[in-house]
């Protein structure tokens, strides 16, 4: 599988850490993701609080496909980036997560953060799907 390659190649160019998946860490992981993006939907709390949830959603959830496959990496980038091998996304839809991690960069680094209703509600929606498609990953392969 091609996709199974691109992860080995890049845990053995340092990018990834091969680590024996827990069935037990992805469910946690996944659940996380979901708790996080119902509290980035909920309009009581501000913008910014919205965008670190959904943010945070979509990590947890990027994580959870990626300790699926039996891997970790200590950069959140790469998390994104992996999801075209992990959920066999497209690159359009991850770099718009790597964007979002952008944006979360300058926010927590540099204490600017500009985003937008708009940028927040395209994140729940592309995190919503990202959560479904972990959740199906998990059940087609069950170990």
């Amino acid at each position: 599988c091609l996709a199974a390659d691109a992860l080995v190649n890049l845990a053995r160019i340092g990018q990834l850490k091969a680590e024996p998946s827990s069935e037990a860490e992805v469910g946690r992981l996944l659940q996380t993701a979901r708790s996080h993006l119902a509290d980035a939907q909920l309009k009581e709390v501000s913008l910014n609080g919205r965008f670190s949830g959904v943010y945070s959603a979509a990590h947890a959830a990027a994580l959870a496909a990626l300790r699926w496959h039996g891997y970790r990496s200590e950069h959140r980038f790469t998390v994104f980036q992996c999801l075209a091998h992990t959920v066999q996304w497209d690159p359009a839809r991850w770099r718009a997560l790597d964007l979002a991690h952008q944006k979360r960069n300058r926010a927590e680094y540099e204490g600017s953060l500009e985003v937008e209703e708009s940028t927040v509600a395209e994140l729940i929606v592309l995190t919503k799907e990202l959560v479904a498609d972990v959740a199906k990953l998990i059940r087609s392969k069950k170990k």
